[in-house]
This record gives C-alpha cells, structure tokens and sequence, in this order.
C-alpha cells in the first residue's frame, strides 16, 4: 500500500504542534519553515487535520492551529484516514464475474469474492496496527533516541 507524502508531513506536524506548544497557535509559516515546505502545501494537510478533528485552527494574524487533544488520544490511524480518508485501499469491482465468469451461473459467486475477503482481512490487520500506535508513543521512541530534538525545533522556527 503507498500512501501520499501528506501523511507523513501531518504526523511531523503533529509532533511539532505538540513540542511547540506554549498555549498560543503555531502558524503555517513557523510549521513548514521547520522542514523547508511550502506553507501552501502544508497548509493542506492542516486543513485536512483540523476537519478530522486532529487539531484546531484559529483565524487572524495571530492565528494558527494547535493539536485538538493530546498526542496520546491521536493514533496513527486517526493521522491516515484525515489525510487519505476512510474508503479502503482495495476496492473490489467482482471481476470475477466478467470474461469467462460472466457466463457462469450466478450461483456460483453467492459466496464472497475470496480475493476480496483476503485484501479485507489484511487491511483490517494494517488498520488495527495503526490504531494501536499512537503519537506520544512515537513522541517517547524520538525522546529516547534523539532527546535534544524538540529544543532544536523550538529554536529553529
């Protein structure tokens, strides 16, 4: 499965919303200057966050977004389905039942495509391993292996 790079830029968001965070809104500037992207582009995928409810936004020339609950109630899950949305990634259009299928009595495809129930059941294992991952756990694993990265960010942007 590929996703978009937009995934990975809103997890480091995430992160960076939450090392950031002083009570005051982060602006897209200060958050795309942290990895040299274009606020525009950005922008996006925090636009993308605050609809899922993953952060918030606030409007104005003080404006900016900050996480809208802690990293520990934001999985990995939650960060795809904003940027990539819930549809699965297979999607099966039963061609099982065309070319030589389609001349085939239609008893033979009551039960479900087996295909298709392979690439669901894989899916939902993908789906629940993102779900029990969250951002503070990937905030620690970055505070263990690099421990002086958030201060570098804070006095970087």
């Amino acid at each position: 499965m590929r996703m978009s790079e937009g995934v990975e830029w809103a997890a480091h968001v995430c992160l960076l919303l939450d090392w950031l965070d002083d009570g005051r809104p982060v602006s897209t500037a200060r958050l795309a200057a942290a990895h040299d992207l274009p606020a525009p582009y950005l922008n996006k995928q925090l636009q993308a966050l605050v609809k899922a409810g993953v952060a918030t936004s606030t409007a104005g020339a003080r404006g900016g977004f900050r996480l809208a609950r802690p990293l520990e109630k934001i999985t990995l899950m939650d960060v795809v389905t904003a940027i990539e949305g819930p549809d699965p990634a297979f999607q099966c259009t039963e061609i099982r039942q065309r070319g030589l299928g389609a001349t085939a009595p239609a008893s033979m495809f009551d039960s479900p495509c087996q295909i298709n129930a392979a690439f669901r059941r894989a899916e939902t294992a993908w789906r629940r391993a993102l779900a029990e991952q969250t951002l503070a756990d990937i905030r620690d694993q970055v505070a263990r292996a690099a421990p002086d990265l958030p201060e570098r960010y804070r006095a970087r942007v």
